[in-house]
């Protein structure tokens, strides 16, 4: 137990028999379940899992094997669901390939415990450090997707939106139905949205970044930018109709769809009116002025939009 809590971490893998013997080894003794989700690996994980129960007498370790590939978020679902089971108080997120400093598990549970925070993410981008240690495309990317989970999930105090080393309470996880959740690399911003729309507090926490441990990320940022920037607008759509139209009345959402309304055709528009100019054609002064008025009118009422949210959602950020 940690401070009186039961806690479990689960470790979705996937073709990590070279790192997992070593990530098991790594998990503080005070963790009382260690569930690892093998999502229907074709190496050796799952008899590496089963050799380091053997060698290690360690009965906290719970091997769940998929049959079919289900992807990253959906090895955490089954993990999450039998956590749920077993009545943890607080779970974690290990991923199997070692990029998750054991050390930092403690910081990472102790809003938990204090119940401070319903839900705790790694933040890699607090420490100088990071720029340094992070793939320099992996970061960009990050910094970009970061950006749009802001807007997308409500919780604009968070950062560095991809990592996948979190913690999370009993609480939390009854909130959630995880057979809807992402099934791949976007399920670390489809979870903060989730959580948003049913107002769990969500806290950042400084985390150390570990690369060149031998691991090989199979996460490729140019590929999946497309994918989970088109989660992030159903995410947000679908936040703004739960938590702003079904669950409880804001304006912000007349805000939000003026702004839409106004920034598109007043780009279009300007763009019709710069290439004509390009073009060698006449713009009449008053077509310019209705242009920069549809843009200018619209990204205020954007921008209001957003400080309404970012308002109204004052309260799940952890002091």
């Amino acid at each position: 137990m940690y401070r009186g809590k039961r806690t479990g971490v689960v470790v979705p893998a996937y073709n990590e028999e070279k790192q997992i013997y070593r990530v098991l080894e790594g998990i503080p003794d005070f963790v009382d379940t260690i569930i690892v989700v093998d999502d229907a690996s074709s190496d050796g994980t799952a008899e590496v899992v089963k050799k380091y129960i053997s060698d290690h007498r360690d009965e906290r370790v719970i091997l769940i094997r998929h049959d079919k590939n289900q992807g990253v978020g959906g090895a955490i679902a089954t993990g999450y669901k039998k956590a749920i089971e077993l009545e943890l108080d607080a779970v974690a997120v290990m991923a199997g390939d070692g990029q998750m400093d054991p050390a930092d598990l403690p910081s990472l549970l102790d809003p938990i415990v204090e119940d401070r925070a319903d839900y705790v993410k790694g933040n890699r981008l607090f420490t100088g450090e990071a720029w340094k240690k992070i793939p320099k495309v992996r970061y960009l990317g990050n910094a970009f997707l970061s950006l749009l989970t802001k807007i997308a999930s409500g919780y604009w105090h968070i950062a560095d939106s991809q990592t996948g080393y979190t913690v999370i309470n009993r609480r939390a996880l009854l909130a959630i139905d995880w057979d809807t959740i992402y099934k791949r690399y976007g399920v670390p911003n489809d979870i903060l949205i989730k959580l948003n729309i049913v107002n769990m507090r969500v806290m950042d926490v400084p985390v150390n970044p570990l690369y060149n441990v031998g691991e090989k990320s199979k996460m490729k940022i140019p590929k999946v930018i497309l994918p989970i920037s088109m989660l992030l607008l159903r995410g947000f759509f679908r936040r703004m109709w739960e938590k702003y139209v079904i669950r409880d009345f804001h304006p912000l959402v007349f805000f939000y769809t003026a702004g839409v309304v106004l920034t598109i055709p007043g780009l279009i528009f300007g763009l019709y009116l710069f290439i004509i100019r390009l073009m060698g054609h006449g713009v009449a002064p008053t077509s310019a002025l209705f242009a920069m008025f549809l843009t200018i009118s619209g990204i205020q009422f954007l921008l209001f939009a957003m400080w309404f949210d970012m308002e109204y959602n004052r309260d799940l950020k952890p002091k």
